[in-house]
Protein backbone atom coordinates (compact mmCIF):
# COMPACT_ATOMS: atom_id res chain seq x y z
CA UNK A 1 0.00 0.00 0.00
CA UNK A 2 2.54 1.92 0.82
CA UNK A 3 4.58 1.31 -2.22
CA UNK A 4 1.51 2.40 -4.45
CA UNK A 5 1.14 5.77 -2.82
CA UNK A 6 4.53 6.29 -3.38
CA UNK A 7 4.52 5.68 -6.88
CA UNK A 8 0.71 7.75 -7.31
CA UNK A 9 2.14 10.60 -5.54
CA UNK A 10 5.58 10.68 -7.59
CA UNK A 11 3.64 9.99 -10.73
CA UNK A 12 1.04 12.81 -9.71
CA UNK A 13 3.70 15.13 -8.85
CA UNK A 14 5.32 14.28 -12.79
CA UNK A 15 2.44 15.55 -14.54
CA UNK A 16 2.21 18.48 -12.61
CA UNK A 17 5.55 19.20 -13.69
CA UNK A 18 5.53 18.29 -16.92
CA UNK A 19 2.54 20.65 -17.21
CA UNK A 20 4.69 23.95 -15.73
CA UNK A 21 7.40 22.82 -17.82
CA UNK A 22 5.31 22.88 -21.13
CA UNK A 23 3.34 26.14 -19.81
CA UNK A 24 7.15 28.04 -19.24
CA UNK A 25 7.89 26.35 -22.57
CA UNK A 26 4.92 27.91 -24.01
CA UNK A 27 5.23 31.42 -22.79
CA UNK A 28 8.75 31.45 -23.74
CA UNK A 29 8.46 30.90 -27.10
CA UNK A 30 5.83 33.28 -27.18
CA UNK A 31 7.71 35.92 -25.77
CA UNK A 32 10.57 35.46 -27.98
CA UNK A 33 8.30 35.23 -31.24
CA UNK A 34 6.78 38.80 -30.39
CA UNK A 35 10.13 40.41 -29.43
CA UNK A 36 11.68 39.24 -32.62
CA UNK A 37 8.81 40.37 -34.72
CA UNK A 38 8.38 43.65 -32.76
CA UNK A 39 11.83 44.55 -33.87
CA UNK A 40 11.20 43.48 -36.90
CA UNK A 41 8.70 45.45 -37.55
CA UNK A 42 10.82 49.01 -39.01
CA UNK A 43 13.18 46.63 -41.07
CA UNK A 44 13.68 46.54 -44.51
CA UNK A 45 11.60 45.49 -46.79
CA UNK A 46 8.90 46.67 -46.11
CA UNK A 47 6.11 44.32 -47.38
CA UNK A 48 3.32 46.26 -47.82
CA UNK A 49 1.06 44.34 -49.87
CA UNK A 50 1.11 41.49 -46.86
CA UNK A 51 0.35 44.41 -44.27
CA UNK A 52 -2.59 45.48 -46.21
CA UNK A 53 -3.78 41.53 -47.18
CA UNK A 54 -3.71 41.21 -43.02
CA UNK A 55 -5.60 44.50 -42.43
CA UNK A 56 -8.35 43.46 -44.47
CA UNK A 57 -8.68 39.67 -43.89
CA UNK A 58 -8.52 40.84 -39.94
CA UNK A 59 -10.19 44.09 -39.87
CA UNK A 60 -12.71 44.28 -42.73
CA UNK A 61 -13.70 40.78 -43.02
CA UNK A 62 -14.26 40.97 -38.83
CA UNK A 63 -17.11 43.97 -39.55
CA UNK A 64 -20.00 41.88 -39.95
CA UNK A 65 -19.80 39.57 -37.44
CA UNK A 66 -18.56 42.09 -35.07
CA UNK A 67 -21.30 44.81 -35.92
CA UNK A 68 -24.10 41.63 -35.30
CA UNK A 69 -22.65 40.55 -32.07
CA UNK A 70 -22.40 43.86 -30.72
CA UNK A 71 -25.36 44.72 -31.80
CA UNK A 72 -27.35 41.73 -30.28
CA UNK A 73 -24.50 42.14 -26.90
CA UNK A 74 -26.24 45.72 -26.42
CA UNK A 75 -29.62 44.60 -26.82
CA UNK A 76 -29.75 41.94 -24.92
CA UNK A 77 -27.81 43.45 -21.84
CA UNK A 78 -30.14 46.72 -21.82
CA UNK A 79 -32.80 44.12 -22.08
CA UNK A 80 -31.89 42.39 -18.99
CA UNK A 81 -30.76 45.23 -17.63
CA UNK A 82 -34.14 46.97 -17.58
CA UNK A 83 -35.63 43.70 -15.07
CA UNK A 84 -33.21 44.99 -12.50
CA UNK A 85 -33.36 48.53 -13.01
CA UNK A 86 -37.04 48.42 -12.85
CA UNK A 87 -37.52 47.33 -9.40
CA UNK A 88 -35.94 50.74 -8.67
CA UNK A 89 -37.63 52.96 -10.94
CA UNK A 90 -34.18 53.58 -12.27
CA UNK A 91 -34.54 52.97 -15.93
CA UNK A 92 -32.70 55.95 -17.01
CA UNK A 93 -29.70 54.06 -15.98
CA UNK A 94 -29.97 51.27 -18.56
CA UNK A 95 -28.13 53.48 -21.17
CA UNK A 96 -24.99 54.41 -18.84
CA UNK A 97 -24.51 50.99 -17.59
CA UNK A 98 -25.05 49.16 -21.06
CA UNK A 99 -22.43 52.05 -22.59
CA UNK A 100 -20.23 51.64 -19.63
CA UNK A 101 -19.73 47.97 -20.09
CA UNK A 102 -19.64 48.08 -23.70
CA UNK A 103 -16.49 50.68 -23.39
CA UNK A 104 -14.57 48.88 -20.57
CA UNK A 105 -15.23 44.88 -20.73
CA UNK A 106 -17.83 44.30 -23.34
CA UNK A 107 -16.07 45.06 -26.32
CA UNK A 108 -12.79 44.52 -26.64
CA UNK A 109 -13.05 40.94 -24.79
CA UNK A 110 -15.87 39.86 -27.07
CA UNK A 111 -14.16 41.54 -30.17
CA UNK A 112 -11.46 39.28 -29.01
CA UNK A 113 -12.94 36.26 -28.90
CA UNK A 114 -14.56 36.77 -31.91
CA UNK A 115 -11.45 37.62 -33.76
CA UNK A 116 -9.75 34.97 -32.25
CA UNK A 117 -12.39 32.63 -33.67
CA UNK A 118 -12.66 33.69 -37.19
CA UNK A 119 -9.07 35.38 -37.60
CA UNK A 120 -6.91 33.51 -34.90
CA UNK A 121 -7.92 30.18 -35.87
CA UNK A 122 -6.65 30.96 -39.49
CA UNK A 123 -3.46 32.41 -38.68
CA UNK A 124 -2.59 29.22 -36.79
CA UNK A 125 -4.13 26.96 -39.79
CA UNK A 126 -2.48 28.82 -42.32
CA UNK A 127 1.09 29.19 -40.27
CA UNK A 128 1.20 25.66 -39.52
CA UNK A 129 -0.01 24.66 -43.12
CA UNK A 130 3.35 26.14 -44.34
CA UNK A 131 4.94 24.75 -41.58
CA UNK A 132 4.32 21.31 -42.79
CA UNK A 133 5.03 21.74 -46.37
CA UNK A 134 7.82 23.36 -45.58
CA UNK A 135 7.23 26.37 -46.96
CA UNK A 136 8.68 28.32 -43.90
CA UNK A 137 12.11 26.13 -44.80
CA UNK A 138 11.82 27.36 -48.47
CA UNK A 139 11.82 31.11 -47.07
CA UNK A 140 14.81 30.34 -44.97
CA UNK A 141 16.47 29.09 -48.16
CA UNK A 142 15.79 32.02 -50.12
CA UNK A 143 17.22 34.14 -47.20
CA UNK A 144 13.62 35.44 -46.49
CA UNK A 145 13.09 35.45 -42.54
CA UNK A 146 10.30 33.79 -41.90
CA UNK A 147 8.81 35.50 -38.44
CA UNK A 148 9.88 39.09 -40.66
CA UNK A 149 7.19 37.07 -43.45
CA UNK A 150 4.89 35.66 -41.91
CA UNK A 151 4.23 37.17 -38.17
CA UNK A 152 5.18 40.67 -38.14
CA UNK A 153 2.37 41.40 -40.77
CA UNK A 154 -0.17 39.95 -38.69
CA UNK A 155 1.25 41.43 -35.45
CA UNK A 156 1.12 44.78 -36.37
CA UNK A 157 -2.42 44.37 -38.19
CA UNK A 158 -3.90 43.51 -35.23
CA UNK A 159 -2.62 45.88 -33.06
CA UNK A 160 -4.32 48.64 -35.34
CA UNK A 161 -7.69 46.80 -36.13
CA UNK A 162 -8.02 45.50 -32.71
CA UNK A 163 -9.03 48.85 -31.52
CA UNK A 164 -11.50 50.36 -34.19
CA UNK A 165 -13.19 46.76 -34.80
CA UNK A 166 -13.89 47.26 -30.43
CA UNK A 167 -14.67 50.83 -31.51
CA UNK A 168 -17.47 49.34 -33.82
CA UNK A 169 -18.73 46.98 -31.28
CA UNK A 170 -19.31 49.54 -28.83
CA UNK A 171 -21.18 52.02 -31.41
CA UNK A 172 -23.67 49.26 -32.48
CA UNK A 173 -23.82 48.07 -28.88
CA UNK A 174 -25.23 50.90 -27.88
CA UNK A 175 -27.45 51.32 -31.25
CA UNK A 176 -28.81 48.09 -30.17
CA UNK A 177 -29.60 49.16 -26.58
CA UNK A 178 -30.81 52.57 -27.81
CA UNK A 179 -33.37 50.53 -29.40
CA UNK A 180 -34.58 48.20 -26.55
CA UNK A 181 -34.32 51.03 -24.54
CA UNK A 182 -35.97 54.01 -26.13
CA UNK A 183 -38.55 51.96 -28.58
CA UNK A 184 -39.67 48.99 -26.36
CA UNK A 185 -39.07 49.81 -23.13
CA UNK A 186 -40.24 53.63 -23.64
CA UNK A 187 -37.56 55.39 -22.10
CA UNK A 188 -37.33 58.60 -23.42
CA UNK A 189 -34.58 59.63 -26.12
CA UNK A 190 -33.16 62.90 -23.93
CA UNK A 191 -33.07 60.73 -20.91
CA UNK A 192 -31.01 58.05 -22.59
CA UNK A 193 -28.88 60.20 -23.81
CA UNK A 194 -28.27 62.95 -21.30
CA UNK A 195 -27.94 60.33 -18.85
CA UNK A 196 -25.91 58.78 -21.02
CA UNK A 197 -23.47 61.34 -21.56
CA UNK A 198 -23.06 62.43 -17.92
CA UNK A 199 -22.40 59.19 -16.76
CA UNK A 200 -19.69 58.12 -19.45
CA UNK A 201 -16.78 59.51 -20.60
CA UNK A 202 -14.18 59.23 -23.29
CA UNK A 203 -11.75 57.74 -20.38
CA UNK A 204 -13.98 55.11 -20.54
CA UNK A 205 -13.69 54.25 -23.82
CA UNK A 206 -9.92 55.04 -23.87
CA UNK A 207 -9.33 52.07 -21.35
CA UNK A 208 -11.48 49.96 -23.71
CA UNK A 209 -9.10 50.99 -26.71
CA UNK A 210 -5.97 50.28 -25.14
CA UNK A 211 -7.25 46.71 -23.55
CA UNK A 212 -8.41 45.71 -27.53
CA UNK A 213 -4.90 46.84 -28.64
CA UNK A 214 -3.05 44.70 -25.91
CA UNK A 215 -5.65 41.96 -26.91
CA UNK A 216 -5.00 42.25 -31.16
CA UNK A 217 -1.15 41.98 -29.79
CA UNK A 218 -1.86 39.15 -27.56
CA UNK A 219 -4.06 37.03 -30.01
CA UNK A 220 -1.64 37.49 -33.00
CA UNK A 221 1.44 36.28 -31.25
CA UNK A 222 -0.52 33.14 -29.39
CA UNK A 223 -1.86 31.99 -33.00
CA UNK A 224 1.14 32.91 -34.92
CA UNK A 225 3.37 30.66 -32.40
CA UNK A 226 1.04 27.79 -32.45
CA UNK A 227 1.34 27.66 -35.99
CA UNK A 228 4.71 28.35 -36.55
CA UNK A 229 5.66 25.64 -33.89
CA UNK A 230 2.96 22.76 -35.11
CA UNK A 231 3.86 19.33 -36.23
CA UNK A 232 2.64 15.70 -37.09
CA UNK A 233 1.01 17.07 -40.32
CA UNK A 234 -2.82 17.45 -40.68
CA UNK A 235 -3.81 16.72 -36.85
CA UNK A 236 -0.89 18.10 -36.16
CA UNK A 237 -1.99 21.25 -37.52
CA UNK A 238 -5.54 20.46 -36.27
CA UNK A 239 -4.28 20.58 -32.87
CA UNK A 240 -2.26 23.23 -33.36
CA UNK A 241 -5.56 25.32 -34.25
CA UNK A 242 -7.13 24.14 -31.64
CA UNK A 243 -4.22 24.75 -28.95
CA UNK A 244 -3.96 28.29 -30.25
CA UNK A 245 -7.75 29.18 -30.03
CA UNK A 246 -8.12 27.69 -26.27
CA UNK A 247 -4.76 29.26 -25.25
CA UNK A 248 -5.85 32.66 -26.77
CA UNK A 249 -9.00 32.86 -25.35
CA UNK A 250 -8.24 31.97 -21.77
CA UNK A 251 -5.35 34.12 -21.97
CA UNK A 252 -7.26 37.02 -22.97
CA UNK A 253 -9.94 36.67 -20.20
CA UNK A 254 -7.07 36.61 -17.80
CA UNK A 255 -5.35 39.02 -19.02
CA UNK A 256 -8.59 41.04 -18.80
CA UNK A 257 -8.28 41.12 -15.48
CA UNK A 258 -5.17 42.52 -14.40
CA UNK A 259 -5.83 45.60 -16.73
CA UNK A 260 -9.51 45.97 -15.24
CA UNK A 261 -7.59 46.34 -11.74
CA UNK A 262 -4.66 48.55 -12.98
CA UNK A 263 -7.13 51.05 -14.76
CA UNK A 264 -9.39 51.28 -12.68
Amino acid sequence: MLNRFVRRTVDTLGLVGESITDFLDHLGGIILLFAQAAAMTFRRPFRTHLFLAQLEFIGAQSFFIIALTGTFTGMVFALQGSYAFRLFSAEYLIGPSVLLSLTRELAPVMTGLMVTARAGSAMATEIGYMRENEQIDALSTMDINPVHYLVTPRIVASLLMMPLLAALFTFCGTMGAYFVTVRLLGVTHNVFVGRTLQMVDLSDLYSGEVKAAVFGLLIASICSYFGYNSSGGARGVGLATTKAVVVSSVSLLILDYFLTALMY
